[in-house]
């Protein structure tokens, strides 16, 4: 898949391509179903399959997914090119018409149009599926409207999912997404303090910015094709005051730690990514270490005869 980063790009590279246009947070099934229908109507057209899709969130949402596990996801589907519009001040005080006008029609000049029933679109989000398909008319341009996607009766919505990941719904989550959730990052220096305790963690350095609600968490871990279990600590280390080395700044940092299972060589440096299973319990501060200590071993005990 080819990513073009400025629209001033597009030419004379792209000519005519089937586009569908959205933030695709999550690319969740109601996503997918839209994707499958791009694909299918560039393949019936013979044309390049392009999404065109925003960076930041626009509604200023925390991502589900960073901008290149989005694009990970939609190279495996198959898409040819995906344009990445930087939502900047410009482009979110754009009249609707004009970004239709501007950017759809003069810059990418579309052969076709796939989107969801309630994409929404331009500055206030004036733009809606009638507007756009008024204008699609009268340039000879097709538009597909992609129905919404319901699982038991709820409309799957990327917020929806957001509110119960940050809940540990973990089961609705993957039923939603089409597949589990995932934290992915970066294994970086830590503090060193759980190997003092007995329970040595890699800290977590990812780009995602939704993640589940502070606490500890049964997990498992891909790392190197490779899977393993685990725990997994996100929150702001409330045991650890300044008596035992924390800075003010430290204190107020949210961290992800992950403590792996009878694996010891040193992952700074490496990818891991991160599958949530259940949440054991909720972020506690204890009167010692050495409580804190007794209570991961009562954590590791309780995710084992689970």
């Amino acid at each position: 898949m080819k990513v073009i980063f400025n629209k001033s790009s597009l030419k004379p590279q792209v000519v005519k391509p089937v586009i569908s246009l959205g933030v695709f947070d999550g690319l969740h099934r109601a996503h997918a179903r839209i994707i499958r229908r791009l694909i299918k109507e560039a393949k019936r057209l013979k044309r390049k399959s392009m999404v065109v899709t925003f960076w930041p969130h626009p509604q200023n949402e925390s991502n589900i997914y960073s901008l290149s596990q989005r694009l990970s996801l939609l190279e495996r589907y198959g898409i040819d090119l995906c344009l990445i519009l930087e939502f900047n001040s410009h482009l979110r005080n754009m009249p609707a018409e004009n970004f239709i006008k501007q950017i759809l029609f003069k810059k990418i000049n579309p052969a076709a149009i796939i989107i969801g029933r309630n994409f929404t679109f331009g500055k206030n989000t004036q733009g809606d599926c009638s507007m756009l398909n008024q204008l699609c008319s009268k340039k000879g341009i097709k538009l597909v409207v992609v129905p919404l996607t319901f699982y038991k009766e709820r409309l799957i919505s990327s917020n929806y999912i957001r509110f119960l990941i940050r809940q540990a719904r973990f089961e609705e989550v993957e039923k939603l997404l089409g597949r589990k959730f995932c934290v992915c990052g970066r294994v970086i220096q830590g503090s060193r303090r759980g190997r003092l305790l007995g329970f040595p963690t890699a800290n977590i350095y990812s780009e995602q910015e939704i993640l589940p609600g502070d606490g500890v968490y049964g997990v498992s871990i891909a790392l190197e094709r490779k899977r393993y279990s685990g725990i997994c600590y996100i929150g702001k280390k409330p045991t650890f005051s300044q008596h035992t080395g924390v800075s003010d700044k430290e204190s107020q940092d949210r961290t992800i730690e992950v403590h792996i299972f009878n694996f010891k060589r040193s992952l700074y440096g490496d990818n891991v990514k991160i599958q949530f299973i259940k949440k054991l319990r909720k972020e506690r501060k204890f009167t010692s270490t050495q409580n804190l200590a007794n209570q991961i071993k009562k954590d590791i005990l309780r995710l084992g005869s689970s």
